[in-house]
């Protein structure tokens, strides 16, 4: 019996891969003016609302559960920057709940 190669990233290489295509971490040219150092830019929802995030939420689980459903949905080899596949009212509640 076979074993099912994976083709889903390890975690730590998912979150270098997005911190390298959406963060202002470490560079300056090339990314929006308007993106804090040390944060990065989502879309959100039908609207893709964008969001100014900080690079700490990708340790937490909860930021770290919506990012595995992005990468089901959309994968991270794409130039329309990074969706989360949830409703707003469902990622600002998430927001509220990370920055207390």
């Amino acid at each position: 019996m076979a074993l099912k190669k994976s083709n889903k990233l390890p975690q730590t290489a998912a979150l270098k891969q997005i911190l390298k295509r959406c963060s202002s971490f470490g560079k300056s040219s090339g990314l929006p003016h308007d993106v804090p150092k040390g944060h990065f830019a989502v879309y959100v929802g039908e609207n893709r609302t964008r969001y100014i995030v900080p690079i700490s939420w990708l340790t937490h689980p909860e930021f770290q559960s919506l990012l595995e459903r992005a990468e089901e949905e959309f994968g991270f080899c794409h130039d329309t920057g990074l969706t989360i596949p949830c409703e707003e009212v469902v990622f600002r509640s998430l927001m509220t709940s990370m920055i207390r």
